[in-house]
């Protein structure tokens, strides 16, 4: 009986036990390139990721959706409608708000935003042109 319950103890604490884990950070001969250079080599990507984040960060995603008409249009309605040459006019309207382009429901102004900011955000919705 004594050796069914020292076998017992000695599976039981061979099964606990913590296994030997491979070392995640073993050395590589190969340099990868600092943030800041990613971002001066694909300045377009910076602004689309930053366009997006800003987006998730505000109150956007209440009324639009990507690819379907929520209260708003989808901002692939809007890519599709816009070109590069209305991002001003765009950055504008999110910020003073609007109403009658996609029809009666106004979208609410957002006049605590930067201009820049308004601009990176049309930016990211105008890549998603179909």
């Amino acid at each position: 009986m004594k050796k069914i319950i020292s076998l017992s103890i000695l599976i039981l604490a061979f099964s606990c036990s913590e296994k030997p884990k491979e070392d995640s950070k073993k050395e590589s001969n190969i340099m990868l390139p600092e943030p800041s250079e990613i971002a001066q080599n694909n300045p377009a990507k910076d602004d689309k990721n930053e366009g997006l984040t800003l987006i998730e960060g505000a109150d956007c995603l209440g009324c639009h959706k990507i690819d379907s008409k929520l209260v708003g249009p989808s901002y692939q309605d809007v890519a599709n409608k816009y070109t590069e040459a209305d991002v001003d006019k765009l950055a504008t309207k999110i910020i003073d708000g609007g109403k009658g382009v996609w029809g009666e429901i106004p979208m609410t102004p957002h006049s605590g935003m930067s201009k820049e900011n308004a601009q990176k955000m049309v930016k990211y919705i105008l890549t998603l042109k179909k």
